[in-house]
């Protein structure tokens, strides 16, 4: 039976759902390959340590889930981290600011960033790729205003949150992954039980049509890259967190990391079909492969860019196949 058959036999609701589907068994599929390939591997910390080192990853690819379902994107959330731990670094290690004060300014500063492109986006009719990609040049070039070098952070609760530990019985997790799964828990009520939810995916679907049915699409539009930009500045502090430093060059293309793990998770590109599951999954296949190579201890680092690689070929085939049959 060949694809198309199969996706035509489907209901329209298993077909949106079908992308979520084969990102669990890939999931599923790699850490049972994992398990039998390699000893100690087949370890409950080993699940959780994904989430520990790509807790800020998850953080930035929920903001990204917003704007893909708008039908829109987001290129400037890679330098928008970067910004944020330096930004960081530099108020609280090089001018004793206290971090209670800088990471409600640095999340101030992100979301402002944020609603700024958005209502350029809107306002002027300006594509989304264009707006976002002089966003990460400007935030790129702000981080070298401040220093092009890194700069270290020994504040004590900073130092604080890299190091503790909380127990889960044998297992541990960092309070970083109880901040990232508390975005998760908060966006996925807002996508999928609030009226901004709903417009989110109204105006992912059909522009026109959410005009024509009254919904405010010019603030649900301005609204998700402001999403967008809180999540990026989060994700900057808590990367800070991970690294305990400030550099230009951190977050180097995690903007194609966070779009990687929307699309694996299963959001269309063209918008107005997606789970917020998703995406997290696909921040868990992402770790997963990482583990894998590391776990192997042979390949290149590089081999993870070309599994991400063909794993976006894959499912944006997919998307292109369920877009055909939802039209026909």
């Amino acid at each position: 039976m060949s694809t198309g058959t199969v996706l035509s036999t489907l209901s329209r609701g298993s077909r949106r759902q079908l992308p979520l589907l084969v990102t669990s068994v890939l999931l599923v599929a790699m850490f049972t390959a994992g398990s039998v390939s390699y000893e100690g591997f087949f370890s409950g910390q080993v699940l959780l340590n994904l989430l520990i080192d790509n807790g800020f990853l998850l953080v930035v690819a929920i903001g990204m889930t917003f704007v893909i379902l708008t039908g829109g994107i987001d290129l400037s959330v890679g330098a928008m981290v970067a910004l944020s731990t330096m930004i960081s670094a530099w108020l609280v290690q090089l001018h004793g600011w206290p971090p209670l004060v800088v990471i409600p300014l640095v999340l101030a500063a992100g979301t402002g960033a944020g609603l700024a492109m958005g209502w350029v986006i809107q306002t002027f009719e300006i594509q989304p790729f264009i707006v976002t990609l002089a966003g990460m040049f400007l935030a790129r070039g702000l981080c070298y205003t401040i220093s092009v070098d890194s700069i270290s952070i020994t504040d004590p609760t900073y130092t604080s949150m890299a190091q503790t530990r909380i127990p889960l019985g044998d297992l541990f997790v960092s309070p970083s992954v109880l901040i990232a799964l508390g975005v998760v828990a908060a966006a996925f009520v807002v996508l999928h039980y609030t009226k901004f939810g709903r417009n989110v995916y109204a105006l992912g679907g059909s522009e026109q049509s959410a005009l024509l049915m009254g919904l405010p699409v010019g603030r649900t539009k301005i609204a998700v890259y402001g999403v967008s930009g809180f999540c990026s500045a989060l994700g900057g502090v808590l990367m800070t967190f991970y690294m305990l430093s400030g550099y230009g060059l951190h977050a180097v293309g995690l903007e194609l990391d966070a779009i990687a793990a929307v699309v694996i998770g299963g959001t269309l590109l063209t918008g107005g079909s997606g789970y917020l599951l998703g995406t997290l999954l696909g921040v868990l296949v992402l770790g997963l492969i990482q583990t894998v190579i590391s776990f192997q201890g042979t390949l290149s680092s590089w081999w993870t860019r070309i599994v991400i690689g063909a794993l976006l070929f894959v499912f944006i085939l997919l998307q292109r196949l369920m877009t055909a049959r939802r039209r026909t």
